[in-house]
């Protein structure tokens, strides 16, 4: 049986929005994940097969096909190719999966897989608004289809108002969320203190770690703020924060590391993508995880860490309530609330995490999920080796 071998990971520290990254051009913060990803596998670059990158919101400097502009940025052989990847937050994790799948396929051995986002740049939904707008698309990409409003009506799709379904539907107390963002605060300050992520990271300028996590945060603070929607409970203390960074990581087959000497970290396990409602949205990693489950025979008693994208603090709470999964498993580093969530990026940037924390702690089995846009969840499962 083929089998598709992770080879080497690494990420740029996320930086806050109008922090320490945000001047950097994309192609510039892809480069340089490359372009350490390529010296630290001591792989020749010209036998990479493909660069599959994800990225949102795909206009100004993060247009043209990005992944091409971050491996020439990087100053990489020209016959390598590159594409790019959205499948919304999970565009990365997506090409994580894209590129296994062309190594288990046998059609690709040895090839590149990630994500860049700069979001101070450019904001989220900048496409939609800017490059829509003159041409008289004002009220996002679904308003005007007939097909649509005839399945889902006129209801908001909203990233937000889902998050509050969500909380409703399982009965999740703002407390309940607060509790949650401060842990995720907390594990994130403790996993940079501890030196956790200093193999994994490689420095942009003067930018040498996570900028996101907040030491001096607490429940009075985040109880003085005002819920985003009137009258709700999720507030910007418990969503995910806007950010910048890049991901990447080389996928190979075993002629791949035979040829080139490569000594691999881990396996894919298991890779697939469900979907459920979009207009709740967020709720899909619920079933995908049951889905993968189900498909590879293993137990959640079996996985050793999961790491779920805190898009907002409902979304992991339902999660955790769904699958019964062991919270001292789950995000041990902290996640999106305190950490940051570059979309196009944060998949590859967790699954370098997990990579990460399952060699520091000796465990075997990784999963990864994360909720998308249009109620889709990509689910990952790695091994380590």
């Amino acid at each position: 049986m083929a089998e598709a071998y992770i080879v080497e990971a690494v990420r740029t520290p996320v930086g806050r929005r109008g922090g320490g990254l945000s001047g950097v051009h994309p192609a510039d913060l892809g480069a340089q994940v490359l372009k350490e990803l390529v010296a630290r596998a001591a792989v020749d670059p010209a036998a990479v097969e493909d660069v599959v990158f994800g990225c949102l919101d795909a206009v100004g400097p993060q247009a043209g096909d990005i992944a091409r502009t971050c491996w020439l940025a990087a100053g990489l052989p020209e016959e390598v190719p590159g594409v790019t990847v959205d499948r919304q937050c999970g565009s990365s994790q997506q090409a994580v999966h894209f590129a296994a799948q062309a190594v288990l396929s046998g059609t690709q051995d040895l090839v590149v897989a990630g994500g860049v986002q700069n979001m101070s740049q450019i904001p989220i939904a900048f496409a939609t608004r800017q490059a829509a707008e003159p041409l008289g698309f004002t009220q996002g990409p679904f308003a005007g289809s007939e097909g649509w409003r005839a399945r889902y009506g006129d209801r908001p799709v909203n990233q937000f108002a889902g998050a509050e379904m969500i909380a409703a539907k399982w009965g999740i107390s703002r407390q309940d969320q607060e509790e949650f963002a401060l842990r995720s605060h907390r594990r994130a300050v403790r996993a940079i203190d501890e030196g956790r992520f200093a193999r994994e990271t490689v420095a942009l300028g003067d930018v040498t770690a996570d900028e996101g996590p907040r030491r001096d945060t607490s429940l009075e603070k985040m109880a003085a703020l005002q819920p985003v929607i009137a009258g709700g409970t999720v507030t910007a203390a418990c969503s995910s924060q806007v950010s910048d960074g890049a991901a990447a990581m080389l996928l190979a087959s075993e002629r791949a590391v035979r040829e080139h000497g490569l000594t691999p970290r881990a396996r894919v396990h298991h890779l697939s993508v469900r979907g459920e409602d979009p207009i709740r949205m967020l709720t899909a990693p619920i079933p995908a995880t049951a889905h993968a489950l189900k498909k590879t025979g293993l137990t959640l008693d079996a996985i050793d860490l999961v790491e779920i994208n805190e898009a907002f603090a409902p979304v992991v709470l339902a999660w955790l309530k769904e699958t019964g999964a062991d919270p001292d498993k789950v995000n041990v580093n902290g996640g999106a609330i305190a950490l940051g969530h570059p979309l196009g990026a944060t998949g590859t940037k967790l699954m370098t995490t997990l990579l990460h924390e399952l060699e520091r702690t000796g465990g075997r089995f990784g999963l990864q999920t994360m909720c998308e846009g249009g109620g889709q969840a990509n689910v990952t499962i790695i091994e380590r080796l």
